[in-house]
């Protein structure tokens, strides 16, 4: 019989080095043709394809067709439809336009000859220009000050719970889905993250891992402002935009600052930024998610 201590490593999830292996190798997708690559699902997955993951393989798709000197600076994209785990995923890459400066892809992402999910990337040729950029947001604890989702997910039951963990996630407040989450607030929900191990020095895959990991915080900012928990809303992501403004290390710490502007119609509109440890803005993004509330809930 296992002792307590030994059950519980059992029943650990995978985290760590081996958990962001994991990750890049599901980024890591199969070739088919010229412009045509397939990809899969984790088996731990959830009723539906994680956002996050198919967009980051849809990027994954668009880079492999553009030459190595341009990197992407923006990507928009659409859910089309809920992806079923269980299915590969077939990524159709479209040759928009091979510029001068600027190189343009459109990918379909299709199961069962559906498309459930299609990207615009623009890639650029690097370029000097005018520089600018927001100041990183003053007087945030530092990740080390602020518990590990481990601790976090402790007495918690939530979609994360059991699923391996291949980023270090640090909430610098309560997260919405906690249980202890705080009262109904207008200010941002900000945490840290990175890759919890070393990636290799691919620009393109550090791009590709925070376009992943842009999906896993920022709708729910929209139930910041009102006194609903996570599992009394239907959550589910309509369009997905990101612009990568500065070279970054997706494995070392970013601050994800989140917010929502807007909602109505039963959508919600959210942005977040990301900075470095040094603050320097390195990314934006912005998506329109479905928020459904049931009627006795709002009355």
């Amino acid at each position: 019989m296992q002792d307590d201590a030994a059950g519980q490593a059992a029943a650990a999830p995978v985290a760590g080095q081996e958990a962001l292996d994991g990750l890049v190798a599901l980024l890591d997708l199969e070739r088919l043709e010229t412009n045509l690559f397939r990809g899969f699902s984790p088996p731990h997955s959830p009723t539906r394809v994680f956002g996050g993951q198919v967009a980051g393989q849809a990027l994954v798709a668009a880079g492999r067709t553009v030459e190595l000197d341009r990197a992407v600076h923006s990507l928009h994209s659409y859910f089309v439809r809920p992806g079923d785990p269980r299915v590969p995923i077939v990524f159709d890459v479209e040759r928009i336009r091979d510029g001068r400066s600027f190189t343009t892809r459109r990918v379909r992402a299709v199961q069962r000859g559906e498309v459930i999910f299609t990207l615009a990337a623009s890639f650029q040729l690097p370029q000097p220009g005018v520089e600018h950029a927001k100041p990183a947001p003053t007087g945030v604890p530092v990740p080390e000050e602020l518990p590990d989702l481990g601790e976090r997910l402790r007495g918690e039951r939530t979609f994360l719970t059991g699923v391996p963990r291949p980023l270090d996630l640090r909430f610098v407040e309560a997260p919405l889905w906690s249980s202890r989450r705080g009262p109904a607030t207008d200010e941002p929900q900000r945490v840290w993250m990175r890759a919890d191990g070393t990636l290799p020095d691919d620009p393109m895959l550090h791009v590709c891992l925070l376009t992943y990991a842009s999906d896993l915080t920022l709708l729910a900012s929209v139930l910041a402002p009102h006194p609903l928990h996570m599992g009394e809303v239907g959550l589910a992501s309509l369009d997905h935009a990101m612009w990568f403004h500065r070279p970054f290390r997706a494995d070392e710490w970013l601050l994800y600052e989140c917010r929502s502007p807007s909602a109505s119609g039963a959508r919600g509109l959210a942005t977040g930024r990301f900075f470095t440890r040094d603050g320097r803005m390195i990314a934006t993004a912005v998506q329109e998610g479905l928020v459904r509330v049931s009627d006795e809930r709002l009355s």
